[in-house]
């Protein structure tokens, strides 16, 4: 259980798998449908970590063709050769509206920024492939006081430095900031900085835990 902190000034969001869909649900459906094995994907992605193909896309090393390419020879050397364009496709989530509520809210008090791991595909931070709903992500970009975006500053989660870089961007010190994200590795730095850390799994789990922490009522 997250323990209420005092002194809290920001509050830190993930973007995809916290204020939208988590991609992983779009995965599980992609195996499922390919008589894959649960979580292939996932494996695919957490081998070599801060080397293969996900990490050099997320800090532009490579393009979509670069990635595509390396990302089916990741898969095939553990068993089943995968199309890096058809994963890059399933990236695009929905806006959760209670988070974006909650947004509106914490932004009214604290200060806010968006910690997001992406790449320079599809359209916006988001990587939507469809305009309109790029658009709608741009608007809910636009409420945070600061982004950090893996893919314009060559650093991602869970690297400290890009933790380092939200912080002196809102000028605040680590323990008096909040951060959600739904993957326990990219929390287990901010952690070690001082953050106060949600993971999310329950969205509505997740609002009751930051509402405690910050003694103010995101669940309404």
């Amino acid at each position: 259980m997250t323990q209420p902190a005092e002194g809290i000034e920001a509050v830190l969001w993930d973007f995809g798998g916290v204020v939208t869909t988590s991609p992983f649900e779009a995965f599980s459906r992609f195996e499922a449908a390919r008589g894959l094995p649960t979580d292939f994907i996932r494996r695919v992605n957490s081998t070599r970590p801060d080397d293969n193909a996900w990490a050099r896309l997320e800090r532009s090393e490579v393009d979509a063709d670069g990635f595509a390419g390396l990302f089916a020879e990741e898969s095939a050397a553990l068993g089943h050769r995968i199309d890096g364009h058809e994963v890059l496709a399933l990236l695009a989530g929905d806006l959760r509206p209670a988070m974006v509520a909650a947004l509106d809210r914490v932004r009214a008090r604290f200060k806010t920024a968006c910690l997001t791991n992406n790449a320079r595909v599809g359209e916006g931070p988001g990587m939507q492939a469809d305009p309109a709903r790029a658009a709608a992500i741009a608007e809910v970009m636009r409420r945070f006081d600061v982004v950090i975006e893996s893919s314009k500053i060559g650093v991602r989660k869970p690297e400290p430095r890009f933790y380092e870089l939200a912080c002196a961007q809102l000028n605040v010190r680590p323990e008096r900031a909040v951060f959600l994200d739904d993957l326990g590795v990219n929390l287990k730095p901010a952690r070690a900085m001082g953050m106060t850390t949600i993971k999310v799994v329950d969205p509505a789990v997740a609002l009751r835990e930051l509402s405690e922490v910050l003694d103010l009522d995101l669940t309404g």
